[in-house]
């Protein structure tokens, strides 16, 4: 990257980021097409856009974080913030792996910039990767990644970053177009390694990056070739096929480099395709198992695992995928009590962490699951509306007729969905909808974290607050009493049902006094109360 100074250096990493995800939102499907190992599940394109996502995510919330200042990022807080977010959001196995080769790349990169940085940055990251896959094999995206640093490395004496980058991407062309040659499951489909060719477009926007020209010779994406019938039940090594492991199972996990060690040997001899990212602390796992539940305690008896998701491989392989849905409903819900609620009455549900509000792509990939021609989505959320509409657009651009319903809490959501009819044309749908959520005043207790101005006067550290409509209006020194203000001041304007969410370490009674405080208090009110099991918020509230 460029060595003036550090302000071109932490935009170079910016603008890396934000062109290779606008390639892989261009390839995405292209890619997911040609996605036939270790598992032919048609997602690799998807997996490696989710990562980069987050990864531009962490940076766009570095320079965020300077925005109010005169300096930008330097080059090192840029290249930790986009292999920190890789890490923390990677998906699938070819995500886990691109977030050690960026993880790599910045060990180097944070120390320097130049032609020979770029060189070793490469070289170590091909390195990492090869030494986080239990069982490497060639033909593969870590062939890819060998290439390209081994043609970087041949780069003329002196050369700039630019040129190094421009040398990487020939390298990695060259090898991509090799992979059938050396891994049979791709030879019997008649095409490139999908992890591989997401390489290659990584590296085509690093050249753009840091030279302003995208590279001269484009790699033109390979169209999938099914394999001949004959051969369509020849299982292929390491997990492709019908024979391999029934799971995908992936973690976050907090725990110290020994307990990692162990824990490496332990899934090894559960599963395949074992890859362990990571370092200082925190590691990202994936393998492929028959059990998932044996992964999941290997991991809790190494450390603290946490955003686990487990993809069941044989239900994908064993069912054909029905016929599209005509109308469905995904709804970003707080809380896996909500989540519950919400798929019963038949909505796809994409959980909100605190801290981590769901990105775009995990929206568009909640809108593929729902497998339906007309989605409405429920964002839940006044901070996800840019990224709701992002991911609206992405879908339909992807043939899928898409609403966002503009609800602003789980409890508005709650209420589009209880009058959501999908018989009804799609435009009196979302219009009904959109008035119940409306109509759905919503209020959240909170605690204060310290002393600060609020709207309704100072509050201290430990403060209870009851913020209505997102805005500070009562502030209390318990949860209980804090409640019956906020509660009060909602029905002063009138009301007829008052839904109540409890928060996962809610005051167990306090539904009950709440409940006969509105009976006592105001009358013709009903209520309504759920488990949200969300953290955080001890209480949401929703008058209508």
């Amino acid at each position: 990257m460029p060595q003036t100074a550090d302000e071109p250096d932490a935009v170079a990493v910016r603008t890396w980021c934000a062109l290779a995800l606008d390639a892989l939102g261009r390839e995405r499907e292209a890619i997911d097409a040609i996605n036939v190992y270790p598992v032919a599940d048609g997602d690799t394109g998807t997996n490696l856009y989710l990562t980069v996502e987050s990864a531009a995510a962490a940076v766009e919330a570095v320079f965020a974080a300077h925005e109010t200042g005169t300096s930008v990022p330097s080059a090192a807080d840029a290249v930790r913030a986009m292999a920190h977010g890789a890490l923390i959001g990677a998906r699938g196995n070819s995500g886990t792996i691109l977030a050690q080769l960026l993880r790599g790349m910045a060990g180097v990169l944070a120390e320097g910039t130049g032609g020979d940085r770029m060189r070793l940055a490469l070289d170590r990251a091909a390195a990492w990767a090869r030494d986080a896959v239990a069982h490497p094999v060639e033909g593969t995206v870590l062939t890819v990644a060998d290439r390209a640093a081994a043609a970087a490395g041949r780069a003329a004496p002196g050369a700039d970053t630019a040129e190094v980058a421009r040398a990487a991407y020939e390298g990695a062309r060259a090898a991509l177009d090799a992979t059938p040659g050396q891994l049979p499951a791709l030879a019997r489909a008649g095409v490139v390694d999908a992890g591989g060719r997401g390489l290659v477009t990584l590296l085509g926007a690093l050249v753009q990056a840091v030279s302003g020209r995208a590279p001269e010779r484009p790699y033109e994406a390979v169209p999938f070739v099914p394999p001949p019938a004959d051969d369509a039940e020849c299982p292929a090594a390491d997990g492709d096929g019908d024979g391999g492991p029934a799971f995908e199972v992936i973690y976050l996990l907090e725990a110290g480099d020994e307990a990692v060690e162990r824990l490496r040997t332990r899934l090894d001899t559960l599963g395949d395709s074992l890859v362990v990212v990571g370092g200082d602390g925190l590691w990202n796992v994936h393998v492929h198992v028959h059990d998932a539940g044996a992964a999941v305690e290997a991991g809790v008896e190494a450390g603290r695992p946490y955003r686990i998701r487990i993809t069941h491989f044989a239900a994908d392989r064993a069912h054909a995928r029905p016929e599209p849905a005509r109308r469905a409903v995904v709804s970003v819900v707080p809380g896996e009590g909500l989540a519950a609620l919400c798929r019963e009455a038949g909505a796809t549900t994409v959980l909100a962490r605190p801290g981590e509000p769901p990105a775009s792509g995990e929206l568009v990939d909640a809108i593929r699951r729902a497998h339906a021609r007309e989605v409405v989505l429920l964002p839940n959320d006044a901070d996800l509306r840019h990224t709701a509409a992002a991911a609206a657009e992405q879908a339909r651009a992807q043939g899928v007729r898409v609403a966002v319903v503009p609800t602003r809490a789980a409890v508005q959501g709650i209420a589009a969905l209880a009058v959501h009819e999908p018989d009804r044309s799609f435009d009196e749908d979302v219009v009904a909808m959109t008035a119940a959520a409306g109509a759905t005043r919503y209020a959240e207790l909170a605690v204060a974290e310290r002393q600060s101005w609020t709207s309704a006067g100072i509050c201290q550290a430990g403060d209870i607050l009851g913020l209505i409509d997102g805005d500070v209006a009562v502030i209390g020194q318990d949860v209980p009493a804090t409640a019956r203000r906020v509660l009060d001041r909602m029905l002063a304007a009138g009301g007829e049902l008052v839904t109540l969410v409890l928060g996962r370490n809610t005051p167990p009674l306090l539904a009950d006094s709440l409940e006969q405080h509105v009976r006592e208090a105001h009358l013709a009110v009903d209520t309504t109360t759920y488990e949200g099991g969300h953290q955080g918020a001890p209480l949401l509230i929703g008058v209508e």
